[in-house]
């Protein structure tokens, strides 16, 4: 009986090999992708565009895009998000800054860009695959799907937008913020100081 045990457990070990040592690779590239934040979107803009086309010329697979629609729109939400939502978890020290006496302390997500970016290319990967099987494709009145999400994005948008107008915040960085302070009035800008 041992015998039996040990032969499989042999077997399914250069398996176990393997597929660990795909999945450091892939990792390994993964990580090298971190810096290149326009190239990564640059790539998701194509393969979204490689699923739209599909999906237009095999004119149907609606249920699986309006599933995609709403998942995206769910990490989206989690993209605009702050990490500690002030409205759930009240005075701990860690809320946003809501006056300019508060100590600056920057908008952290809840959900990072890296991997909200992974999270939408795997999920345009996913939907591109099923869109090669033709269980997927449930016959569907399309123009309803579209408006019923078109309704939940702008609803969701809308809550969103007020709960960063009540909280004061800001989930995108426009560039470094500069200081404008006020010129000390005894001083000129070219003298320099020699040790």
């Amino acid at each position: 009986m041992e015998g039996v045990g040990s032969e499989g457990g042999s077997a399914a070990a250069p398996l176990n090999q393997w597929r660990h040592d795909v999945w450091k690779r892939f990792q390994f590239y993964l990580d090298k992708t971190t810096p290149h934040a326009v190239y990564r979107w640059v790539g998701t803009a194509v393969l979204a565009s490689l699923y739209a086309l599909r999906c237009y010329y095999v004119q149907g697979f609606y249920i699986v895009s309006y599933g995609l629609g709403i998942y995206l729109l769910n990490l989206l939400i989690g993209f605009l998000s702050p990490l500690v939502d002030p409205e759930l978890e009240p005075v701990n020290g860690s809320l946003l800054p809501t006056k300019d006496s508060d100590e600056f302390k920057p908008f952290i997500r809840r959900l990072p860009e890296f991997k909200f970016w992974y999270a939408i290319t795997k999920a345009f990967c996913v939907a591109f695959v099923m869109t090669f099987f033709s269980m997927f494709d449930v016959p569907v009145f399309w123009p309803i799907l579209l408006l019923y999400w078109l309704v939940l994005f702008l609803l969701t948008m809308k809550r969103q937008i007020m709960h960063m107008m009540k909280y004061k915040y800001v989930p995108f960085n426009i560039g470094k913020q500069k200081y404008k302070g006020k010129k000390p009035s005894g001083s000129t800008g070219n003298m320099s100081r020699r040790d």
